[in-house]
């Protein structure tokens, strides 16, 4: 009689890298703008308002789309940024710009009739916001061990040694 055994694997848990999470966060974020502003269409009269030159209280001009380029350019840099920039210069650039979209996200909501769906929106970009505040002030630092150490110095000297 054969028994019956349990072959249950755990998943693999490997961490993600900072930068990693900080990419994705971003990106999702991004995710979010688009896709709010394109079912945003959907509600009663944004598309006539945007026909006759209104937005929100703003008339469509080059001016104000050129502003609109700029605020989302931001987050869109942040994706590359995030994973190309050292990584001191990465966890402080991210500190800085989630921190400044803060009020930016807050300021989508101001005025909606739409609140359920405007505010909604909102309050995801405010925990994706927060997720990236929280990813970047928790960086964790590399402590050098004193095997890296010493090996560094080695290699450094036996390649100085080498040029010589």
């Amino acid at each position: 009689m054969r028994n019956r055994e349990d072959h249950t694997t755990a998943l693999d848990e490997s961490r993600l890298p900072v930068r990693a999470k900080l990419v994705a966060a971003w990106t999702s974020l991004m995710f979010l703008y688009a896709y709010v502003d394109i079912i945003g269409f959907f509600v009663p009269g944004k598309i006539d308002d945007i026909l006759v030159g209104v937005v929100f209280e703003f008339d469509i001009t080059q001016a104000l789309l050129t502003g609109f380029l700029v605020l989302m350019a931001i987050p869109i840099l942040m994706v590359v940024l995030s994973a190309t920039l050292p990584a001191r210069a990465s966890r402080i650039a991210n500190l800085v710009v989630a921190s400044i979209q803060i009020p930016f996200a807050m300021f989508n909501a101001v005025g909606e009739t739409w609140t359920f769906y405007y505010w909604g929106a909102v309050v995801l970009e405010l925990v994706l916001l927060a997720a990236i505040l929280r990813l970047a002030w928790t960086w964790p630092s590399r402590v050098a061990s004193p095997v890296t150490t010493t090996a560094s110095v080695y290699d450094e000297t036996h390649q100085t040694q080498r040029l010589a």
